[in-house]
């Protein structure tokens, strides 16, 4: 089992790092591991929501179609691969903090056969990635601001 814990404080705004993150096509802005990804269903972004991804883990491409299964309007996104190797779900939650934003994620997942033996090794290869990722979407998110100002 794969198990990821991150967090990070944004000093931007609640409202528009959640915009941000819950635009598909940001992800492989941020998500290092996210090679491509597009919205597969019609409507606005909301429980049920479909998109394809192509990540690249560990030196493996991945495609995986994936459905959100919680969302919660400046406060929670949750997505589910519905096909590729790996099952389980990921937890984007969203905290205001003094006016900025408390950034978390969680991973729950099962590799299934496709990195069971070395699970523990990977665990701590995703736990660094998501760190990575979450620098990233804090410089992106922050120099933005700067730049807007």
């Amino acid at each position: 089992m794969l198990n990821i814990n991150y967090s990070v404080v944004i000093e931007r705004p609640l409202e528009e790092v959640f915009a941000y993150v819950t635009d598909i096509e940001n992800m492989p802005v941020w998500s290092s591991e996210v090679e491509k990804a597009r919205k597969t269903s019609e409507g606005p972004m909301g429980i049920g929501t479909t998109f394809s991804s192509t990540a690249k883990i560990l030196g493996r491409q991945i495609e995986n179609t994936i459905e959100v299964t919680e969302y919660e309007p400046n406060s929670k996104w949750s997505l589910k691969p519905t096909s590729g190797p790996v099952s389980g779900e990921i937890d984007y939650h969203f905290e205001p903090v003094n006016g900025d934003t408390k950034f978390s994620v969680s991973l729950d997942a099962d590799s299934g056969g496709l990195f069971k033996l070395g699970e523990p090794i990977v665990n701590r290869m995703l736990q660094r990635q998501y760190e990575t990722n979450g620098a990233t979407l804090k410089d992106l998110l922050e120099a933005q601001a700067e730049v807007k100002a």
